[in-house]
């Protein structure tokens, strides 16, 4: 029934069935996204060139950025729908998924102007080589450019999950990754009718996988085949209803901006270090995004239970549905930290066989595993308050294990302490540690429960 998309009620009954049946599309789907992002760096990789590799590194870290925001919206739009679908108002749930997408086309087309603008800039501001720059702006201007499918697809998707529709947004990015991953390889090396576009026909092919997902997700919000169905009354910006969102949104794009700031930082600390141990760094967080984002597929499992629980007046129920998601996601990360020990030099050795290169995303890939068994509750409790509404208790952690912690850590480690990138992967572990410790202190004191959106 999770696979079919049948709609299940969350606030009854078992809350282990409700978190198995809204945390398995879930987990594929993002299985699905940390698929395609090895595969791209996979394909990219058979350039040849090491600053192809550094350009996906460099990029990406200002695509955080835009993640960021579209993470701030997708936390308000689930936040606010799951608390309307708790409260048993589709039509309210409706309108509120409406305002996170006209607040997603009015955030991205202003960040798409600054990335086409300014691409070179922001590359040469990271770093990056003349020849780096030459080689990958035009990858850069296009993923900034056209950021606007990357965030409807977050928002959408967002919107699907908070209603309990969470097989939609599996299979929107099952096929939007799909078609990329079918696309890369013919557009990167130009394969049959498709032109030789290198590192460009990588950002294309990307656009275009992405944008056909969203054309999905429109589709069955119009049609009306989800539970949230829009129709041309819902189209309308309703001011108190955009505002709230806007409010829990700032919220949760700071947490996730902090998060970003701090990655840029780390990201410029390594880049001190050559392109050798910033391509391995970039191939080693790719193969992390694969075992963290069906972490988060379960994270966001309880943003729902908790949202949909608080809106049907059972707080209780909120609670238990974090606590035991944590926990098995605790043991599912614990597991993975294991394996990926032992595995990380024929794993990283797919992606490149430069020594160097290898080398960094080796020891990176172990001691950032190190901290997963922490990793596990930050993640699980920082989306249980997103779905709460309670998005500025996880920026005020953020703040303080990444921008206080980690960053002068990093630099402190790697440069002052002459220990190299290596300083830089403990701090990452270090402050994963401390964050979720702060989570758990301040989740069992319960103010989130009380939290009017």
């Amino acid at each position: 029934m999770a696979i079919k998309g049948e709609v299940e009620s969350f606030t009854e009954g078992s809350i282990n069935s409700a978190l198995f049946l809204l945390a398995i599309p879930m987990i594929l789907e993002m299985m699905m996204e940390a698929t395609f992002a090895l595969a791209d760096a996979y394909f990219i990789s058979r350039l040849g060139s090491d600053d192809a590799l550094a350009t996906i590194g460099l990029t990406e870290t200002f695509m955080f950025i835009v993640m960021s925001v579209a993470l701030g919206i997708s936390s308000a739009a689930t936040a606010m729908v799951s608390r309307r679908i708790g409260e048993n108002n589709v039509d309210e749930a409706t309108f509120a998924g409406v305002q996170s997408i006209f607040l997603a086309i009015f955030t991205s087309f202003a960040l798409g102007l600054v990335g086409f603008i300014y691409a070179p800039d922001l590359l040469r501001l990271m770093g990056g080589s003349e020849s780096l720059i030459t080689e990958g702006t035009s990858y850069c201007r296009i993923m900034l450019s056209f950021n606007i499918v990357l965030v409807l697809l977050f928002v959408i998707n967002a919107v699907f999950r908070g209603a309990g529709n969470a097989s939609i947004a599996m299979q929107t990015l099952i096929l939007a990754n799909g078609i990329n991953i079918i696309l890369d390889p013919c557009l990167i090396f130009g394969l049959g009718p498709f032109p030789e576009l290198g590192l460009k026909g990588a950002a294309i092919a990307t656009c275009i996988g992405r944008g056909i997902g969203v054309l999905y997700q429109l589709y069955y919000l119009i049609n009306g085949k989800s539970l949230i169905k829009v129709s041309v009354r819902h189209i309308t910006i309703v001011k108190d209803m955009l505002l709230r969102q806007i409010k829990v949104a700032i919220g949760g794009a700071g947490q996730y901006l902090l998060t970003t700031i701090s990655w840029i930082l780390v990201i410029r600390i390594i880049a001190v270090f050559g392109s050798d141990a910033l391509a391995g760094y970039t191939v080693a967080m790719r193969v992390i995004m694969f075992t963290i984002l069906p972490s988060w597929g379960l994270s966001m499992a309880a943003s729902t239970l908790v949202g949909q629980n608080l809106g049907a007046g059972k707080a209780d129920r909120a609670e238990q549905s974090a606590w035991k998601a944590a926990y098995y996601n605790m043991l599912f990360l614990a597991s993975v930290s294991v394996v990926a020990f032992f595995v990380a030099p024929p794993v990283i050795s797919i992606f490149s066989d430069n020594p160097d290169v290898i080398l960094n995303g080796v020891l990176a890939l172990r001691i950032i595993c190190a901290g997963y068994i922490f990793y596990a509750y930050e993640m699980v409790l920082g989306q249980s308050f997103n779905g709460a509404g309670d998005t500025y208790t996880p920026t005020l952690l953020n703040f303080i294990a990444f921008v206080l912690i980690q960053v002068p850590l990093a630099y402190v480690l790697a440069i002052s302490a002459g220990l190299g990138p290596m300083g830089v992967y403990i701090s990452i572990a270090l402050s994963s540690a401390i964050l979720a410790i702060m989570a758990i202190v301040v989740f069992r004191k319960g103010k989130w429960k009380h939290i009017d959106i």
